[in-house]
């Protein structure tokens, strides 16, 4: 059990049989009336983050989590094959389980997996990912609107906008969090 007052960014806890991230945590003493702690949070399962206020010193579950590191080997028949890094036991995850960021895997990409109770609840991929342009329309010369974009299909198939001198076969970096164009290469 830990109390409301010790939680700091990164714990994780078990609220209504659930695995939650704590994000922040902010513990409030008003003039009048008890202490409380506002936090913002995030369920693992669901990916839904949200605020919630408890009393100070309030009890609450741990839950206990682990975080492994793996590697994305390949995907067929929508499962997507994980290879953990120590003991090399592969795992067949759904494409589910990785939601949105599984349109920016790359064979050998290395993940962060974190499981709760035998199951994955959550993989975190790099922050940036290295990729190519695979399709893009051809920049016309005179386009100069300022931070004017085109939509660009990468190697992965994911599509992204970027500035309009990109051209095809051009590597490029991609923020995986929120899929924007962060640079050339």
């Amino acid at each position: 059990m830990t109390s409301t007052t010790d939680w700091r960014g990164g714990m994780t806890v078990e609220l209504d049989g659930a695995p939650i991230l704590v994000l922040e945590s902010q513990h409030i003493k008003p003039g009048k009336g008890p202490a409380f702690v506002r936090a913002r949070l995030k369920n693992l399962q669901t990916g839904a983050i949200f605020e919630r206020t408890f009393r100070s010193a309030e009890k609450v579950p741990a839950a206990l989590v682990e975080r492994r590191d793996m590697q994305f080997l390949y995907e067929a028949d929508g499962q997507y094959n994980l290879m953990d890094t120590e003991s090399y036991e592969q795992f067949p995850v759904a494409g589910d389980s990785i939601g949105e960021q599984r349109r920016f895997l790359q064979e050998g990409m290395r993940l962060v997996v974190t499981t709760y109770k035998g199951g994955i609840v959550d993989v975190e991929l790099p922050t940036t990912i290295e990729t190519t342009i695979a399709d893009t329309a051809p920049g016309v010369r005179g386009d100069t609107v300022n931070n004017a974009t085109k939509p660009a299909t990468i190697d992965t198939g994911a599509v992204v906008q970027v500035p309009l001198f990109i051209d095809k076969g051009q590597r490029v970096k991609v923020d995986t969090r929120t899929g924007q164009y962060v640079g050339r290469l």
